[in-house]
């Protein structure tokens, strides 16, 4: 029941993150139990995290808006335009 109730917390808290922050999030966490479950030793769930993150939000970024990329003008504000083929 416990496990029922942390997944539906944890489902909860994703619904209303955008692309970017869902995949970071679930990257964060299939990154810790992987890097966990492989060395038996929290650094290793912590280094799992770290780059599960990244590559989960790097994932969802490009999901979110397909053909777009982020960019920054000279004032430091970020837009989007059609990436560079």
């Amino acid at each position: 029941m416990k496990k029922l109730l942390v997944f539906f917390l944890v489902g909860l808290s994703l619904a209303s993150c955008t692309a970017t922050e869902r995949g970071a999030g679930i990257g964060a966490a299939s990154g810790a139990v992987i890097g966990g479950a492989i060395t038996n030793d929290v650094r290793g769930a912590a280094v799992g995290a770290a780059i599960g993150g990244v590559s989960g939000a790097l994932i969802g970024n490009v999901a979110g808006q397909p053909g777009q990329c982020y960019y920054r003008d000279r004032n430091g504000r970020r837009y989007t335009a059609p990436c560079p083929r």
